[in-house]
Formats: C-alpha cells, structure tokens, sequence
C-alpha cells in the first residue's frame, strides 16, 4: 500500500498513540446515539492499539458548535457508547488542550481510553492552524487517522496534526481507501456507476469525472429529467420534474463527452408518476410519450429496472452513490429496493464487486436490507463524493508514504 499503516509506526508499548476518529453520530433531543455505525468501525484500531501496548487517546468533531463550547454538541454524549463498543474504561476529558488533558494522559491506565472534548469547540480546528494542532498533539508520541469521512477537509486534526509526528492510517481508514482504489481507481472491468440525486448543478464535478472512468453510467434520481429533457423528452417541465433549464446545455455536454469516452450513458426508460409528493399517493407508471400533466415523477419504471439489472449483470465492479427515486416515500423506493436487491445477489454470488457511499445511499441500502450484503459501504459522505469526482482528499494525501 502506498500509505502508511500502524505497522509502519514500530513499537508502540507504552506509547501515547492520538486516534483521530470520527464519532459525529445521529443524536435524538435526550442526547442518545441513533446509529452507532461509526462507533463499531473505529473499535477495531482502538483495540489494535490496545494490543500493541499504546495508550489510546481520541479525538473528533461532533456536530457544528462554531467554535463555541456547548453542551449540546459535547463528545461527553458519546462516551457511554464507546464504552460499550469497546468493553473497557472510556475515560471522557472536557478538554481537547491544556493541563487538563496533560494530566489525564499522565493518570492513564493500560486497560483505558481517553476521549478528550470536541475539536470543534476550537476555531483553529476548521481553519486548519498549525499551532493548535502542535498543541493537540503535544501528549502523544504517534498519530493514527481513522476518519475517511473527514478526509476531505484540511483541518488541523486531518493534516497538520499528521505532520506533527510519526503518522498512519487506522484499519477503517485504510480500508475506506483500498475499497475506493478498488472501485473506481483500479476496478475489474466493465465498471457500471448509478448515480441520482435531484440536481445536475450538485454533481457536475462527479458527473464529468465518472464518464471518463467508467464503462455504463446509470443517471437516475430527479437530475435525470434534466437529461431527458436534454434529450428531447417534452413531457418533462418544471411542474412535474426536477428539471434545471440552465443546466440543458451541460447536460448535452456531458452525454457528448461520454461518446467520445466510449461510456454508455444509461437513462430511464419509463417513469413513475404520482398525484402528489406524498408516501402512499396515487401513482402510475408512464412511458416517456405519455407523462401527464401536473402532479410528480418520483421514481423510475420496471423497463428501466430490468435494463439496469441487465446490465450489471454484464458487468465485473459497480460503484453507487444516489438512490434511483423518492426512497424515502413507499411505495416510491420500489426502483432502489429492486436494483439494489439485484446487485446484493450478484455480489454474494461472486459475480460483481460492489462499493456504495453517501448518507443517502446507506440509508436506501440499509432500508432494502442488503446494505451487509455489499463489497463495501463507505462511512463517508462528502469524502467518498469528493473520491468520486477524482479529487485528493488532504487527509488521505498526508498520509502517503
């Protein structure tokens, strides 16, 4: 691997390793954990840590206090569940600098962990400050990155932390890596990416990378009206669809640049329209000749089901990011539930390798049941879209060896 990993850092007993974790997990109004996804998957480098022998001090952001300490925002709230997850002491610090923590480093026990105070409490996190970070880090001997989902952003605990000392990826970190190289970098060939979402001017960066790097691309979700509609398909209007006018142009720039690319673009055959955008309402599925007027298009028909099955069937790697209609709203998730259920059945029989990230794309897996049954789902959102788009993320790039 071209990174660096806990291996390369040596002997770590009785070491002070700085964990840079992301623990900004979904909380309800009584401060309880919702999902502690993000949780489970850092446990496994804490205990590796542990096992070497280190003494594990964490740090992450939780939510978006600007600098302003406040208990609502507090990691104070999440200790309890790292406990769990990890079935040793948590020990939480109400401070990420200072004597405070410098002394609870000191007092550490072998069979503890630290969980020093949200980053954020600090301006300098988010700005990136070189002095913060070296204070950050000033009781530890080595750093360990395992937030992927933050990699995107060259905050102080992201890049200049790692500069500060003896640096490497965590397991979660690395593996996020390796599944995205995997997927999109160096993929098994043919390459097939589904993309929705509902506006073409939010994804453009992605939209122009993937027609370069893969093989088919499935545009579905609200920005494919804007396809269509570049495509000619009059029923579509601003009423009915999710359609950008200004963007008709880019569209058709898109479709050309994936000719010259030899990319199959794949847009929908037929459309699901509903009365109103409302779970339940009345809905038909409609050929792209005879979309009524008024009401909403939330979803995609079974023509276009079966094309996108059909051609993953032919393919080897399928990266996703976007759920193909309204999955939110049943019986409009029907599209998703089913290419999903597809792509899970052509992963567990060692057909395709299959590699899914963003928040809407987890929770549409996660509610077909078959979000365990992918290659690999990412815990990032705006990391894993900004891996999509080809861009380097500065958390990633700094830990290069």
């Amino acid at each position: 691997m071209e990174y660096k990993t806990i291996d390369d850092l040596g002997d770590l007993n009785g070491k002070v390793v700085m964990l840079r974790a992301d623990l900004n997990v979904p909380m309800n109004d009584k401060f309880e954990v919702t999902n502690t996804a993000r949780i489970d998957r850092t446990v496994p480098t804490i205990r590796l840590l542990m096992q070497k022998g280190a003494k594990v001090v964490v740090i992450s952001h939780f939510g978006r206090p600007e600098g302003k300490g406040d208990m609502k925002n507090s990691l104070s709230h999440v200790a309890p569940e790292l406990q769990k997850a990890l079935g040793c002491k948590v020990v939480f610090v109400s401070d990420c600098l200072g004597q405070e923590v410098k002394d609870a480093v000191c007092n550490m026990k072998g069979d503890e962990v630290l969980l020093l105070e949200n980053l954020r409490f600090y301006d300098e996190e988010k700005k990136g400050n070189e002095a913060f970070a070296k204070e950050l880090v000033s009781v530890a001997d080595a750093y360990v990155s395992d937030a992927f989902s933050t990699a995107h952003r060259a905050h102080a605990s992201m890049v200049a932390a790692a500069k500060e000392l003896p640096s490497a990826m965590g397991l979660l970190m690395s593996e996020e890596v390796e599944a995205l190289t995997k997927g999109l970098n160096n993929p098994a060939r043919p390459l097939i990416a589904i993309v929705g979402g509902s506006k073409v001017s939010t994804k453009l960066d992605l939209l122009n990378n993937l027609v370069k790097k893969v093989d088919k691309l499935v545009i579905s979700g609200g920005m494919a009206h804007t396809f269509l509609k570049a495509k000619g398909v009059e029923g579509i209007n601003e009423t009915n669809s999710l359609l950008q006018p200004d963007m008709l142009d880019t569209a058709r720039e898109i479709m050309k640049t994936a000719e010259g690319a030899d990319c199959e673009i794949l847009l929908p055959l037929d459309l699901v329209w509903a009365k109103e955008f409302a779970a339940n309402a009345e809905h038909k599925t409609v050929d792209l000749d005879h979309i009524p007027e008024g009401g909403t298009l939330l979803d995609v028909g079974n023509q276009t089901v079966e094309l996108i099955k059909a051609k993953m069937q032919s393919c080897q790697t399928l990266v996703w990011n976007g759920p193909l209609g309204a999955f939110e709203l049943k019986p409009f998730d029907a599209a998703t539930n089913a290419v999903a259920l597809e792509a899970a059945k052509l992963t567990k029989a060692g057909r395709l390798t299959t590699v899914a990230g963003g928040g809407d794309t987890v929770s549409a897996l996660e509610c077909a049941g078959v979000a365990k049954d992918f290659t690999y789902i990412s815990t990032a959102g705006g990391a894993f879209l900004e891996w999509m788009e080809g861009k380097e993320l500065p958390g990633v790039a700094v830990l290069k060896k």
